[in-house]
């Protein structure tokens, strides 16, 4: 077996850790639209859909301190602040999308099996009640 296939309990805290930041939907919507280049906070805000200001807040902030957005503040009046895609937030952009090829590609297959597992887990009709009447 190669070191790369040794279990090593610190290597998946720190997967898991880093994969519930860039995993959830709101940091990958940020991300896939930061991919079309800067954007203000409100422009994010409109197309980001069903996304709350507190919420966006908090999914910049925290993609700001792992390092995969960069926020630049412009001394104007009001002052503009533009949100990029670092070098890194490229780079999760590229496996992003990757993962939505492979998401579109595998539907249809994923479906059937869901429809497949759905059907043959159903409880038969009073099946439940029986249960109930020998407890």
């Amino acid at each position: 077996m190669s070191p790369s296939h040794i279990h090593v309990p610190h290597h998946c805290r720190t997967v898991t850790e880093i994969l519930s930041r860039v995993g959830d939907k709101w940091s990958v919507q940020v991300v896939v639209q930061l991919g079309n280049g800067p954007k203000r906070f409100n422009e994010l805000r409109r197309i980001v859909e069903g996304i709350s200001q507190r919420m966006l807040t908090l999914t910049l902030r925290g993609l700001e301190r792992d390092g995969l957005v960069t926020r630049t503040v412009y001394p104007t009046i009001p002052p503009r602040v533009d949100y990029a895609l670092t070098g890194l937030g490229c780079s999760l952009l590229k496996t992003v999308r990757e993962l939505g090829v492979w998401a579109i590609e595998n539907r249809d297959e994923i479906l059937e099996a869901r429809r497949r597992f759905d059907g043959a887990n159903l409880p038969e009709i009073g099946q439940d009640e029986r249960r109930s009447d020998a407890a």
